[in-house]
């Protein structure tokens, strides 16, 4: 079963984590099965750029993005080419390196 590393991150998973996920899984999906609280604000419709994470290593398993998911991430915070929203990106049967950004355009997060 492919493994998710997720690098450490300031307030979600300060000291990283390894979390396996079964193929055809959301990244988004992976990480809060696992206890890693990764923003979703639209509930994971891609109606929003709140769970964009960096796919460090991994990214060419990934199935491409579509139209509405570009568009939405043009808007994202921080865009790189590694970029994907994770309730979009399926984990295939290649291990994947995750980052998630230190911000999002959220302007309002319930957890804080």
């Amino acid at each position: 079963m492919p493994k998710i590393i997720f690098l450490p991150h300031e307030e979600i998973c300060p000291e990283g984590a390894v979390v396996e996920a079964e193929p055809g899984t959301t990244i988004c999906d992976a990480a809060l099965a696992n206890g890693i609280e990764i923003e979703h604000a639209c509930e994971k419709s891609c109606a929003c750029t709140t769970c964009h994470v960096y796919v460090r290593e991994g990214f060419d398993s990934l199935e491409e993005s579509d139209e509405n998911e570009d568009d939405l991430l043009d808007k994202a915070w921080g865009l790189e080419p590694d970029s994907r929203l994770s309730c979009q990106a399926k984990v295939d049967n290649e291990d994947l390196v995750v980052e998630i950004p230190k911000y999002t355009i959220n302007m309002v997060s319930e957890n804080h």
